[in-house]
């Protein structure tokens, strides 16, 4: 008799407000990687919520092994042998580094955790996903985002687990980083483990995956071996239609330098560093996880500390003064941060309040009160020109997806006509299709005479959008490269030239 499917889903539904899985199935065979994709709300997180106990389902069956499964709670799945890496971060950022991946499985000896076991072994998981040089004791909230994801992979990893969800593991990892996950998922694939790999990547997806199933508005639209399909197919089946193509970068001529950063420091990964952006530029900063590109973001906008250093705006002769995020706001610059639900968004409140934080004096009355109609009136607008799906202006901005979820953040730096617009990997975690809506939106900036910072992780994305690229490491700029003159390899021996011959961290 011939062995079940590790997994098998039939006739799965799930609504909210308005269905969000309507009769979904999907199977993985043991030693699988089998993708799943789909654009921002198509039912992918919240089938893997499903499967780790997090959300019920209204109707349908799941076996595991040919047998009934039905996990009411976290534990109940794990204990069945499933474990989730989910895009948005769950870490306690009060606990250390270790205490955060073996937050359910602390070894301890009568009843006491063996804190030097549990050095060793976090270690060891830290190793395996190259954080080796990473302190187990460090606190977790001290982290990147990038490091934060590859914690929580290290955590899922070290488990004995038998069925594994990656809900875009490689948001935030730069390449090598990749190639690491990569080695790790064929190592689980050779012991048997099923892998549902949730990933916006068409690239990684026909490198890692056996076979992807493509939803759309809840329901499965096809399923294909990964090696017979095309990206430009498999984006046709998520959305419905082909994409309009992207015009390149090349052309803009760039104008008078907009924003000047000089000798900047801030904290450990900011030495001195220096560099300026033109009217009409579209500046890229590549790096690794923890080179500073962040960080660098974050001191510009006020957001953390400077410790010496300059920042000019436009022809002026005198350094602005940035001591809060407000400062910065005033001289003309604004910000899309990496990590959207922590630093950019009031989760709880509506699409209009977020859209609009950043402009309120210009939708108030006299006394202070709120011109909610001109605030309606601005967000609505926003809203049409970056296709936010939302159910409602007064929607809460937690109920969306976490490609709409941006494209508020976005909106709302576009309200106050920022001569200078700071974005933090805002294509992390987003469809293809709202991917190339911020593509878009970039090209339109420059145009209109804007000067764009931009960071992000995955270096085609950078060659493809920016005029002029700088990579950091060990938090300086390494090198700077224009059209023509990079290549990924040039740009990632950039990014490690910094750390050559460096200490490990302690």
């Amino acid at each position: 008799m011939s062995q079940p499917p590790l997994l098998q889903v039939k006739g799965l539904h799930k609504s909210y407000s308005v269905p969000v899985l309507t009769d979904f199935g999907f199977d993985l065979e043991h030693g699988e990687v089998h993708a799943l994709i789909g654009s921002n709300g198509a039912g992918k997180s919240t089938f893997a919520r499903v499967l780790c106990g997090l959300t019920p389902p209204d109707r349908g069956e799941i076996r595991m092994d040919g047998r009934l499964f039905a996990p009411r709670s976290k534990r109940e799945a794990e204990h069945a042998g499933v474990a989730m890496v989910m895009q948005e971060l769950n870490l306690i950022g009060t606990l250390t580094v270790a205490e955060n991946i073996f937050l359910n499985r602390l070894p301890r000896r009568a009843g006491f955790v063996r804190f030097a076991g549990l050095s060793q072994e976090a270690r060891a998981a830290l190793a395996r996903v190259g954080l080796g040089d990473l302190n187990p004791a460090t606190p977790a909230g001290a982290l990147g985002v990038g490091e934060q994801q590859l914690v929580e992979i290290a955590g899922a990893l070290a488990t004995n687990c038998r069925l594994l969800i990656l809900d875009e593991p490689t948001a935030a990892l730069t390449d090598p980083e990749i190639e690491r996950l990569f080695e790790n998922i064929r190592r689980l694939q050779g012991e048997g483990v099923g892998i549902i790999y949730i990933s916006h990547r068409m690239d990684e997806i026909r490198r890692i995956a056996d076979r992807v199933t493509v939803l759309r508005d809840g329901r499965g639209v096809a399923t294909h071996k990964a090696a017979e399909t095309t990206p430009a197919a498999m984006v046709r089946e998520m959305v419905g239609h082909d994409l309009p193509e992207r015009q390149a970068a090349r052309g803009r001529a760039a104008g008078e330098p907009v924003l000047r950063v000089a000798h900047l420091r801030a904290g450990d990964r900011v030495q001195d560093v220096s560099f300026q952006v033109h009217r009409g530029e579209i500046l890229g900063l590549a790096g690794l996880i923890g080179s500073g590109r962040t960080e660098t973001l974050r001191a510009i906008f006020g957001a953390d500390r400077k410790e010496s250093g300059d920042i000019y705006v436009g022809a002026a002769a005198e350094p602005v003064v940035i001591r809060e995020p407000a400062d910065a706001v005033r001289a003309g610059i604004g910000m899309v941060p990496e990590d959207r639900k922590q630093d950019g968004l009031l989760l709880a409140q509506s699409v209009r309040a977020n859209t609009t934080l950043a402009t309120l004096p210009r939708h108030s009355r006299a006394g202070g009160w709120v011109n909610t109609g001109s605030e309606t009136r601005s967000t609505a607008a926003l809203c049409q020109r970056l296709a936010v799906r939302c159910a409602s202006l007064e929607q809460a901005v937690n109920e969306l997806s976490g490609g709409n979820q941006q494209k508020v953040v976005i909106g709302r730096w576009l309200a106050p006509d920022c001569r200078v617009l700071l974005f933090d990997e805002p294509t992390r975690g987003i469809d293809v299709e709202a991917k190339d809506t911020v593509y878009r939106l970039l090209h339109d900036l420059a145009a209109d005479g804007k000067a764009v910072v931009f960071v992000s992780s995955e270096l085609l994305e950078l060659m493809a959008v920016c005029d002029r690229i700088l990579v950091m490491s060990a938090g300086r700029i390494a090198a700077e490269f224009r059209p023509g003159e990079w290549t990924q390899e040039k740009i990632t021996q950039a990014a490690f030239s910094g750390y050559l011959n460096r200490p490990p961290r302690r």
